[in-house]
């Protein structure tokens, strides 16, 4: 198989519901921006999904790798499995969940490419019905992930995509990403000490103290039927895991309350970022001509 444009990297779990209509979104989008490969990673599912994609492994052929593990290892452990068998050169991210299409591929990849210090764009996410999904944020603190828990539907019933605009944001779901695979030896795979969430903040925030930038981009939406579980309140036990990862991420990175001392540590990898010059684009460029 060729050397694919885009990895796409999807977890499956219970996820009979969605699976099916996510891998074939992303054969026929990528297959038209240009070549993809996809690594699903089924993590222990117990119901139809891995049936589904021995299926679909038959029909799209080497478009579709698949990796059966016995249990759910969470969101790293099983994603930087795929992220260390990715071949192209850029990386999708992207739940169970959601769908892609070839505009928002195309244009995220294009977005990445106009910014040379850009790390990570993300898409506007909605839900089915249309409505806005809070898909983008400030760094958490024990306030705001407190008036998440309390409000998060509230908060994304007062805003519409119309409202959204392009920009820098702190920090993105995972639920669809697209990156450069390059940026992985700047940054390294995801922290597998958390087992569900906040890895994606946690990833996120890296990338800012590399000295990248994280782009949101709302004109390009993808939908997201967000069943994640962390946004469901019968699932206590990963909701606990959930509050046990933010604690060891709060201890990581130094910080629970106020973000002064975090933005300063990011202007400074910034400043030394724009100092040396460097860039994603550049060293990439760098090694397509060795």
């Amino acid at each position: 198989m060729p050397t694919p444009l885009i990895s796409a990297v999807v977890l499956s779990f219970n996820s009979a519901r969605y699976i099916e209509k996510c891998v074939r979104s992303l054969a026929q989008a990528g297959g038209a921006a240009g070549g993809i490969e996809i690594l699903v990673v089924e993590n222990g599912s117990r119901d139809a999904s891995p049936d589904i994609l021995r299926g679909l492994e038959r029909e799209l052929g080497d478009t579709l790798r698949c990796f059966y593990l016995p249990q759910n290892t969470g969101t790293t452990v099983s994603r930087n499995l795929a992220l260390r068998q990715a071949r192209g050169e850029y990386v999708v991210i992207l739940d169970s969940d959601a769908v892609a299409s070839e505009a928002v591929l195309r244009g995220l990849v294009s977005a990445l490419e106009e910014e040379r210090d850009c790390g990570l764009v993300v898409p506007g996410l909605t839900y089915p019905d249309g409505r806005f999904q809070l898909s983008t944020d400030v760094f958490p603190t024990v306030t705001r992930k407190l008036q998440r828990f309390v409000a998060l539907r509230s908060m994304e019933g007062s805003t519409t995509l119309a409202d959204a605009r392009r920009g820098d944001v702190d920090y993105a779901i995972s639920a669809f990403w697209l990156f450069r695979r390059s940026l992985l030896d700047d940054v390294g795979l995801l922290d597998e000490r958390i087992f569900y969430s906040p890895e994606d903040v946690d990833f996120c925030l890296r990338i800012w103290l590399a000295g990248y930038r994280i782009v949101y981009v709302p004109q390009l939406v993808a939908i997201h039927d967000a069943q994640e579980v962390s946004r469901s309140l019968k699932r206590w036990r990963f909701m606990l895991r959930h509050a046990g990862g933010l604690a060891y991420y709060f201890a990581k990175h130094g910080y629970a309350f106020g973000l002064g001392r975090l933005r300063r540590r990011i202007a400074a990898a910034r400043a030394t970022r724009a100092g040396t010059g460097a860039g994603l684009t550049a060293a990439a460029t760098s090694r397509s001509a060795s």
